[in-house]
């Protein structure tokens, strides 16, 4: 029997996010053949997935194809599937797609599959709470929001509503603090303008950190800033303190160095307290005997490349380097990196030096905060700058014209453009119809 030849190529990278993507473009401007392989074809912009959630932007408008950037260079080659293992002495990795397993060859590997949410040991949280880490995260919390509003709109159970009305985001991190932002103006711009008898009051946000300051990362007078303008509109923030338990209907909260928990009640609990690297991760250390910290991520050398393996990098959420923070500019420019090294215009060993550019995170309508080295702002300035950024930062000129219109519809007036309302269809009970025996039989006109 014939052996079967494996398809081979120059390059694989392995994922589609903002590493992968940045080391893809590179490669195609300079002709090297590469396979990108991911479980989703499309490019997703993960720091505006709140504003999914929250109806601001729709998901397209975030997650572009990435077969349609990269379709312009013939030597790049999109594939779907989900990458199970690699066999470093071959040059050789496995993936699954359409229910079968392939085998493709490699001269380079770059890993890039970043991360996913992570709960400290209590994977139970995960059937308890939304996450917000991909498109189906956040389609399924907006619709979430949705319904919240309009059951406590028809309820007449008046501690149902206030249930209904109430939601918990535990991690006040930027992904914490923006949703937690938007929820609450979400209530008094867009849902109070909407439904009768709803108002901004009626609307209770908790945000919860573990450290003693909102954005632990800032720090300073921006942490101190965000607190400030969360409380100001409406947003409880409470410190130094731990979810100890977390049900269908509420949370336990417990403050360091106290014995006893405080239960709160809500219908809404969304966790963005951490994240741990994906499974591939895994399956690369125990590949090439690379360590892992305790979020599992691989501890890369300083060039990004993977245990002893100089033909493997990794870039992204999925690493840890010199406590650099687990940002898109970080993986970005490791993306481009990797693709300078393969290319020869690195020279191999070369160490990565991330170029910290800043910062910056949203808080509410009109209120951000920027850090750039020493520089720190706050306020409408940085809120603008905020806008300026991410627009550059969205792929494709449609993408940013519709995401301009979609905040000035937001954040000047009162629409929430992707808000899609639609009565579930589910069965209805039917009444009774058996007859009793006094009961005349009625022929159907």
């Amino acid at each position: 029997m014939s052996e079967v030849a494996v398809d081979r190529t120059e390059v694989v990278i392995v994922g589609s996010g903002f590493g992968a993507l940045a080391a893809a473009k590179k490669l195609a401007k300079a002709g090297k053949p590469f396979v990108l392989i991911s479980e989703t074809t499309e490019h997703l912009f993960q720091p505006l997935l709140y504003q999914v959630a929250t109806g601001v932007l729709a998901a397209g408008e975030i997650a572009p194809s990435v077969r349609a950037i990269l379709a312009k260079y013939p030597n790049a080659d999109v594939r779907l599937g989900r990458v199970v293992d690699v066999h470093p002495e071959e040059q050789e990795l496995v993936y699954e797609a359409a229910g079968q397993r392939h085998t493709l060859g490699y001269s380079s590997l770059i890993a890039a599959t970043g991360a996913r949410q992570s709960y400290f040991g209590r994977d139970e949280f995960a059937k308890v709470t939304y996450a917000l880490k991909t498109v189906d995260d956040a389609e399924r919390l907006r619709a979430q929001i949705v319904r919240c509003f309009e059951e406590a709109h028809t309820t007449t159970d008046l501690e149902r509503r206030k249930n209904l009305l109430s939601f918990i985001v535990i991690g006040a991190g930027a992904t914490g603090v923006e949703l937690a932002g938007q929820i609450k103006e979400l209530a008094g711009r867009y849902f109070e303008q909407s439904i009768r008898g709803v108002t901004a009051d009626d609307v209770t946000v908790t945000l919860v950190e573990g450290a003693g300051v909102a954005m632990p990362a800032y720090g300073g007078k921006l942490s101190e800033y965000t607190k400030e303008s969360l409380e100001k509109s409406g947003v409880e923030v409470v410190l130094g303190t731990l979810v100890t338990d977390i049900d269908e209907h509420g949370a336990t909260f417990k403050a360091h160095g106290s014995d006893t928990g405080e239960r709160r009640t809500a219908e809404t609990i969304i966790w963005s307290a951490g994240v741990q690297a994906n499974d591939f991760a895994a399956a690369l250390a125990e590949r090439t005997g690379c360590e892992t910290d305790r979020a599992g991520r691989l501890l890369v050398n300083p060039d990004l490349t993977v245990g002893g393996r100089a033909d493997i990098f990794a870039v992204g959420d999925m690493t840890s380097l010199n406590n650099l923070p687990g940002q898109s500019p970080v993986a970005m420019q490791g993306g481009r990196h990797v693709a300078a090294t393969i290319l020869g215009k690195t020279k191999r060993g070369t160490p990565f030096k991330f170029r910290d550019k800043g910062s910056m995170a949203i808080i509410n309508r009109f209120r951000a905060v920027t850090k750039v080295k020493s520089i720190e702002l706050t306020g409408f300035v940085a809120w603008v700058l905020w806008l300026a950024v991410h627009m550059v930062y969205l792929v494709g000129f449609r993408n940013r014209y519709v995401a301009v219109m979609s905040w000035f519809g937001s954040f000047l007036g009162h629409r929430r453009p992707h808000f899609h309302y639609a009565q579930e269809i589910g069965p209805i009970e039917a009444p009774d119809t058996r007859l009793t025996d006094d009961e005349p039989v009625k022929a159907a006109a």
